[in-house]
């Protein structure tokens, strides 16, 4: 009996030593988070899930990024293991990229969360301006109430 459980406690300990813990401040799956959940990472791995593309495609499809963060948000991708690079013997030079099977994953999971943000899009603007509206109300307010001192 003392075996199980020391057996059971060493694959538990095994097993949670494989997996991260994003809430620990020294966990280093926060780095892949970042990678992942970063404004650029998001939008490469989302359009990656439509076939492999080339680093200029990228730039054109991902609106606003520029060369220098598109190449690191390429690098922590690749790092990772979510984007595959492959360098084509060719002059000049032709890189493409494409999901992994890892990357197919997350950018599945990822694909959900960028289409709600999309279909419920109105409702934030609306919640957006609402906030707005009571913070300008709430500075009138103040700023009357200075005046009436």
């Amino acid at each position: 009996m003392k075996t199980s459980k020391s057996l059971r406690a060493a694959l538990a300990a095994q097993t949670e030593a494989r997996r991260g813990k994003l809430l620990a401040a020294d966990c280093p799956s926060r780095a892949v988070l970042s990678h992942v959940t970063s404004r650029w990472g998001v939008l490469v791995l989302v359009v990656l899930l439509g076939g492999t593309h080339r680093f200029s495609q990228l730039r054109r499809e991902v609106g606003g990024v520029s060369e220098k963060m598109l190449a690191q948000t390429l690098d922590g991708l690749v790092g990772d293991g979510f984007v595959a690079r492959h360098a084509l013997p060719v002059i000049p030079p032709h890189v493409e990229y494409s999901l992994t099977p890892m990357g197919g994953e997350v950018a599945a999971r990822l694909e959900v969360l960028v289409d709600w943000i999309e279909d419920n899009f109105p409702r934030i603007a609306a919640a957006r301006a609402e906030r707005e509206a009571q913070e300008q109300a709430a500075g009138k307010a103040e700023a009357g109430a200075r005046k009436a001192a």
